[in-house]
């Protein structure tokens, strides 16, 4: 609305009309500015992901860039919200929209989306009754029901902490003298004062939600109690050290399967050896290394799991110690320690055999794409996704189904791609990175074929590479591991934590129940505390939200 100045009225209260209006008006715009900005950011983030569906599920660079854009996002989406605290439109409010005329339309800000929360059907809930009573506020006549409204609030019950005083009276027999006491019940920590729930709350915080134990601390101290950091750092070590026999059996379980998907990834230790040798800095590279079994794309049998390995450095001999004892199926990366497992034995036959990851070579035919969008890059793209858009159709059904539609879809594709990166290589730079990622993917074509003819092997190795990506979001908060040792803390606890998820379990839940009990229980029938057992018997489990 533009007023000329020699059309402005005389009267003081049509200048105000004026003014208020107009100060309408500049909001609506500003809000409606803040709404066009957070629904940019939301279609450059459904772009990034769409990329990454298409190009290279696993690139850490998109994996970034769509972090960035969320908290973005987030932060447009809370200014709108604190500058327009409208509620939700009801179904009224929406049917008058629709009838509104267009420009009405043009001129009104549109309403902002709310997600409405999904609460487990188990979350504790209060009722409260605001009754009118029995009489009419205005005549006093008697009141009858007629119907109710019924709505939904959502609280939060903060966390706290309490101290268990356990009083175990002495008492001594009249007859004999003799002295009468009950046995202390067993603790997660001989003679220390954490009970199981705090244990399993705070290995849950560091290991699953990355919280460093001195941000726990703080935390600590709000809700009362000040634990010193030390104080932490036994617990932590000590309820990790009571869960060892656990991790160890998840190993042995997952080593035993015929198939597995296998990762690593790096991360910093103190070493004060580096240090007392004149280095400039007295830190070193070490690595955590993850084996999955997973057959749940095939609807199998064995229940999921990952097993962490912590090692000081990269070298071969760290997985092949690992896989010692393992007979199967491997799907991993190109890692040139893992060449010597896949050596033939005495009978001319491989004891384990290698799958090789098409995720991993999309990823770089995607590299290629974005920094010289080469058409031929493009392509490759195009017949890889074709491949992933028939996993996805085949995903949890059957063998047979999978192996079907595998060989009647999948083969020809396949080996039509064969050909064609034969014929690209005749006419593209033979140095280039595009005809590297060729040759990558031609010389090690009996491994990238494997999914072919087992139906239980994946297309990719996207099991392991979720599984390892916990370790990436954890080097954001915490700069190193204190040694090694506590770098084989991280993978026991690791081990056990990320087990109880894929089996849906709560974690901190499991880990309290099996704190509780791990220090009594029979060493023999340990597969009775396995986060897929605990489950099944129904022990307090819970759905990890």
């Amino acid at each position: 609305m533009v007023i000329s100045l020699d059309a402005l009225p005389e009267d003081p209260a049509a200048l105000r009309a004026i003014i208020v209006a107009q100060h309408r008006q500049i909001a609506g715009m500003e809000a409606s500015n803040r709404a066009y900005e957070a629904l940019i950011q939301a279609l450059k983030i459904s772009i990034a992901r769409l990329k990454r569906q298409k190009y290279g599920a696993s690139s850490e660079k998109i994996e970034r860039e769509i972090e960035q854009l969320e908290l973005a996002l987030e932060g447009l989406e809370i200014a709108g919200a604190a500058a327009d605290p409208r509620p939700e439109p009801t179904e009224l409010d929406r049917c008058v929209d629709t009838a509104s005329d267009q420009a009405r339309t043009d001129e009104r800000v549109a309403p902002r989306r709310r997600g409405k929360p999904r609460i487990a059907a188990d979350a504790p809930r209060e009722t409260i009754v605001l009754d009118p009573g029995g009489r009419c506020p205005d005549c006093g006549g008697v009141l009858r029901l007629v119907g109710e409204d019924v709505a939904e609030i959502l609280e939060f019950i903060a966390a706290k902490l309490k101290v268990v005083e356990i009083h175990r009276p002495k008492k001594s027999c009249r007859n004999c003298e003799g002295m009468v006491q009950t046995p202390a019940p067993p603790r997660p920590i001989p003679r220390g004062m954490a009970g199981p729930a705090l244990l399993a709350h705070i290995l849950v915080a560091k290991f699953d939600d990355h919280l460093p134990l001195y941000r726990q601390g703080e935390i600590f101290a709000r809700m009362g109690a000040d634990i010193p950091r030390s104080t932490l750092i036994d617990w932590c070590g000590q309820a990790a050290a009571a869960l060892r026999p656990l991790s160890e059996r998840i190993r042995a379980g997952v080593m035993a399967s015929d198939r597995l998907h296998a990762d690593d990834t790096p991360i910093r230790v103190l070493d004060p050896k580096r240090k007392l040798a004149g280095k400039e800095r007295g830190v070193k590279e070490g690595r955590v290394w993850v084996y999955v079994r997973d057959d749940r794309p095939w609807v199998g049998n064995d229940p999921p799991a990952a097993a962490y390995f912590f090692s000081p450095d990269r070298k071969g001999e760290h997985p092949q110690r690992h896989l010692e004892e393992f007979a199967g199926i491997l799907q991993a990366d190109a890692y040139a320690g893992f060449q010597k497992l896949y050596e033939r034995g005495a009978d001319g036959v491989p004891r384990i055999r290698e799958a090789a990851c098409w995720a991993h070579l999309r990823r770089d035919f995607h590299d290629v794409w974005k920094s010289t969008r080469s058409p031929i890059a493009f392509a490759a793209l195009e017949r890889i996704g074709k491949l992933y858009d028939i996993e996805r159709a085949i995903n949890g059904q059957p063998l047979d189904r999978r192996h079907a539609v595998r060989q009647k879809e999948s083969r020809p594709r396949v080996e039509a791609f064969r050909a064609w990166c034969l014929q690209q290589l005749e006419r593209i730079p033979g140095k280039g990175e595009l005809a590297k990622s060729m040759r990558y993917a031609l010389n090690r074509w009996d491994a990238f074929t494997v999914f072919l003819d087992d139906a239980r092997v994946a297309i990719d190795n996207n099991a392991a590479e979720r599984a390892i990506r916990p370790i990436g979001v954890g080097r954001k908060n915490f700069l190193f591991a204190g040694a090694d040792a506590g770098g084989e803390i991280l993978a026991d606890a690791m081990t056990v934590i990320e087990t109880a998820k894929l089996s849906d379990c709560n974690p901190e839940a499991y880990l309290a129940d099996i704190l509780a009990r791990i220090r009594d229980h029979d060493p023999a029938r340990i597969d009775e505390l396995l986060p897929w057992n605990w489950k099944h018997r129904g022990v307090g489990a819970a759905k990890a939200a």
